[in-house]
């Protein structure tokens, strides 16, 4: 039986008890800005600084997000002593380098997914943060949304009875030509690390780690993994199947197939969406869930820095949603999937 009510989404709003921390960026590019506005309109934090080799770009950087200091080296940012936590947003190849500084400098860090290219790298970065005490966290913005903790309690309640299949994508035709990041392997591109990485971790939320990955797909001239389909089997038998591209547009929809119910997220289902759960009858008409915040689009992204602040504020060094644990397993699946499509 489907629920009549939907059970009440876990916030991270803004002003609930949560440090005011001094931000600093690392890797003033597109997402990096998306970020900042999200932070500035919805958060009580503070972005006080910007680290950039470039000092114009740092500069203009600033001067669009009300930021006072401009940093040209990364070392100059994570010492300055009026920032208490760093946001990443450079090349993936570059995270593990600039994690770690910022660990040894004792800031919090705030990783843009992926958080680093490897489960290897993924254990080398957060045992450093679990050994200086700072707190490590995968901008894994999903979890964070409202509609997330929902979902989970659904699954938590079992209206959806037993889970056999989850089924999610994402992808986007990426027009730039080899010299984008997405098709150089030295940056950490392809689409499974940038854009597989929210169908996997989907996977991961419901049905955990998987006991077997099948991988096919295709890679580009560049030697970075074009497409993908992965088969992943789960404890019990539940299989799920994801789809990661960066040369097609496909509809980044989810879907969460139980005994009695299935939920079926709009796609983009990564973004701040609405979902609905449809019966198991073939007739069974879907009720729908939408969010009542009224934030949508990358103003999401202020849900993940109030929680690292929250978090912070507890005393914690990882997130209990996205924990370090699941982070380094979520990477474990992709390190053998793209090694299963090298090997193609």
């Amino acid at each position: 039986m489907l629920p009549e009510h939907f059970p009440t989404p876990t916030l991270y709003r803004a002003d609930a008890g949560e440090p005011s921390l001094r931000w600093g960026i690392v890797g003033p590019g597109w997402i990096a800005g998306e970020f900042a506005k999200a932070l500035r309109a919805h958060t009580s934090q503070r972005l006080v600084a910007v680290s950039s080799r470039s000092s114009e770009r740092g500069g203009e950087f600033a001067a669009a997000h009300g930021i006072d200091r401009v940093h040209t080296s990364l070392d100059a940012l994570v010492n300055d002593p009026e920032v208490d936590v760093i946001y990443v947003a450079t090349p993936p190849s570059d995270h593990l380098r600039v994690g770690l500084a910022a660990i040894a400098a004792g800031k919090h860090v705030l990783i843009e997914k992926p958080i680093v290219v490897s489960a290897a790298e993924a254990r080398q970065l957060t045992d450093a943060a679990r050994s200086a005490g700072t707190l490590v966290m995968e901008g894994m913005w999903t979890r964070y949304l409202p509609q997330t903790s929902v979902i989970q309690q659904l699954l938590a309640d079992r209206v959806l009875g037993d889970i056999s299949a989850v089924l999610a994508d994402h992808g986007q035709s990426i027009a730039a030509g080899p010299e984008h990041r997405l098709f150089r392997p030295e940056l950490g591109g392809g689409a499974l690390l940038d854009l597989g990485i929210y169908p996997v971790q989907f996977s991961s939320m419901v049905l955990g780690a998987p006991t077997e990955v099948l991988a096919s797909g295709r890679m580009t001239d560049t030697r970075v993994d074009a497409f993908s389909t992965l088969v992943l089997t789960h404890e019990g038998g539940a299989q799920s199947t994801l789809h990661s591209s960066i040369v097609a547009r496909t509809p980044m929809t989810g879907v969460i197939a139980g005994s009695e119910a299935s939920i079926v997220l709009d796609g983009p289902f990564y973004n701040p969406t609405t979902f609905s759960i449809v019966g198991a009858d073939y007739l069974s008409t879907p009720i729908t869930w939408a969010d009542p915040t009224g934030l949508q689009w990358f103003d999401g992204l202020a849900w993940e820095a109030n929680a690292l602040a929250r978090f912070v504020g507890e005393g914690r060094v990882e997130s209990p949603v996205h924990t370090h644990e699941e982070t380094i397993s979520i990477l474990a699946t992709i390190d053998e999937a793209r090694a299963q499509l090298a090997r193609r």
